[in-house]
């Protein structure tokens, strides 16, 4: 499991994102339920997700955060990136982003792909 910590901060919520390889939903499931062993995560606002998966087309996971596994999807789709399962997570700080929580969403995604090895 791949993270980053603390990748985006606005007006008090704050971004975090991890990745790994998976194969299934199974491996889905498996590595959202390794990431909240981790309290901090546990306790999080949002923990939205997506996965092109080779043998099973797109997955996508909002967690409330309406629209963010799209992006999150989209973002994996131009890359090409498949078996490989992408969460973003948000802590709400009190006070809403609007249309920049999904631009935060794209940043954080950005800074996972651009930390892979090549």
């Amino acid at each position: 499991m791949r993270q980053l910590k603390a990748v985006v901060n606005d007006r008090g919520s704050s971004y975090a994102v991890s990745g790994g390889v998976v194969r299934d939903r199974a491996g889905v499931d498996g590595f959202l339920k390794a990431l909240k062993r981790d309290k901090k995560f546990a306790r999080a606002t949002h923990n939205t997700w997506a996965v092109l998966l080779s043998d099973g087309g797109p997955l996508k996971g909002d967690d409330g955060e309406a629209g963010a596994g799209q992006v999150i999807l989209r973002m994996l789709e131009r890359e090409g990136l498949h078996d490989h399962v992408v969460v973003v997570t948000r802590w709400y700080g009190g006070k809403k982003l609007g249309g920049a929580r999904f631009r935060h969403v794209q940043d954080c995604v950005r800074a996972y792909l651009d930390a892979l090895p090549v």
